[in-house]
């Protein structure tokens, strides 16, 4: 069973940057894929970011290519979130979650483990 927890969430301006982290509890971490989502009030769940077992391989939605850096750190049992250029859309819950497939994967029923979330908002 593998314990994830966020945190680096907190409120900031339009334009500005948060780095999120997501702590993972087990070693066998480092064989897991893994990525992030994200939730707004009223709105359905929303990949964000994934990356394969070894950070060789990334993938981001439309919404944030260009602006969020997703990496991991496996001697650490660590994922990150940078996000640079944030916006009001950006506000929601952010989410890490963990995949036995090693490579990436972005749907929501493909990882087995989550963390609890951290709230990210940013004002205009």
């Amino acid at each position: 069973q593998v314990q994830l927890v966020e945190s680096g969430g907190g409120l900031v301006q339009a334009g500005d940057s948060l780095r999120l982290s997501c702590a993972a509890s087990e070693r066998t971490f480092s064989s897991y894929a893994m990525g992030w989502f994200r939730q707004a009030p009223g709105k359905e769940r929303e990949f964000i970011a994934a990356l394969n077992w070894n950070g060789g391989s990334t993938y981001y939605a439309d919404s944030v290519k260009g602006r969020f850096t997703i990496s991991r750190d496996n001697a650490k049992n660590a994922v990150y979130l940078q996000m640079n250029s944030l916006k009001p859309e950006d506000t929601a819950v952010y989410s890490c979650a963990a995949s036995h497939f090693s490579s990436i994967v972005v749907t929501p029923l493909d990882y087995q483990y989550w963390g609890q979330g951290t709230q990210v908002t940013v004002s205009s």
